[in-house]
């Protein structure tokens, strides 16, 4: 039986948000080791994230029905626990595609979050907020949850600011503003050194390099992506997406034999991707692997 749990700051350490199935065992492990009278704080808490859980394996019927069951029990809770309950339902209506359902929630969750001194929660909810609103609100609400990062004592909001910083550099470069892109994702990569964690750094780094090409500083971004690249090959890893813009910059600078085996190698490795292979008709990644496989067959 797993050691019961003894405060809200530790079910963060139960997540691993790539492999949501096996966090949900581990949440209701935990779950199991409580005494919903001793602490039913930290219980319905705990269900919270079970029903996160349950939406990002798209089991949304299953998570609202979870959240049914704290919603009941919402009358006399903490303002953490109804905070936790207004974030995730409105997560999993956001991700069956009802974000106009979703967003009343999140609003809420910002301002509860906002009154109560929940730093996390309501950058969390800002965050939330800034997905879906239309583009012209987005920056303004992915800028507020980024100045409440950045002021705030939590160790938590580094990875926040990284997250955010990263959200942001994206928005201006689908806007076509690729310095301020590059400046903000630079940001982005001191959050994540800062940090500590190999695997962000890496991210945030690709994201640098992707905007160092469309500035036309094509020598720079290989150099970069080809150090991402002896990374991975140290970890005995492979990363599609570093093959990819390999094989790009090296067809930017005319090197067409040598991109040949990195369209190859992104073609093999991306098209394993299930959300690249299921993703919708509207975002051409069906062409875009094409694309790949013609480039890297070509003779």
């Amino acid at each position: 039986m797993a050691e019961s749990l003894k405060h809200h700051s530790e079910i963060d350490t139960l997540w691993d948000f790539d492999h949501p199935a096996e966090s949900e065992t581990a949440l209701r492990h935990s779950l199991e080791t409580l005494d919903e009278r001793a602490d039913p704080a930290l219980w319905l808490e705990l269900l919270t994230q079970i029903a996160r859980a349950q939406g990002l394996q798209r089991r949304f019927d299953e998570a609202h029905a979870t959240l049914d069951t704290i919603e009941a029990q919402l009358d006399g809770a903490t303002a953490r626990v109804r905070i936790r309950y207004l974030l995730e339902r409105g997560r999993v209506y956001n991700s069956s595609r009802q974000p106009e359902r979703a967003e009343p929630y999140f609003t809420e969750a910002w301002e509860r979050a906002c009154a109560a001194g929940e730093d996390i929660l309501a950058i969390d909810a800002a965050h939330m907020l800034a997905i879906i609103a239309p583009l012209e609100a987005n920056m303004e609400w992915n800028q507020r949850a980024l100045e409440l990062a950045e002021r705030s004592t939590d160790p938590r909001a580094l990875h926040w600011r990284g997250t955010l910083c990263n959200n942001m550099g994206w928005i201006y470069y689908d806007a076509g503003d690729y310095e301020q892109a590059l400046a903000t994702f630079q940001r982005a990569t001191a959050s994540r050194r800062a940090e500590g964690d190999p695997a962000l750094v890496r991210i945030a780094v690709w994201a640098e390099a992707r905007t160092l090409r469309s500035l036309g500083r094509v020598e720079e971004a290989l150099a970069l992506q080809q150090k991402l690249l002896s990374e991975f090959d140290a970890l005995g890893e492979q990363d599609g997406y570093v093959y990819e813009e390999i094989a790009e910059c090296l067809a930017a600078l005319g090197r067409h034999d040598e991109a040949r085996p990195y369209f190859a190698r992104a073609y093999e490795t991306l098209s394993r991707n299930p959300w690249l292979v299921e993703s919708e008709p509207e975002r051409s990644e069906p062409e875009r692997l094409e694309r790949l496989r013609v480039l890297g067959a070509a003779s």
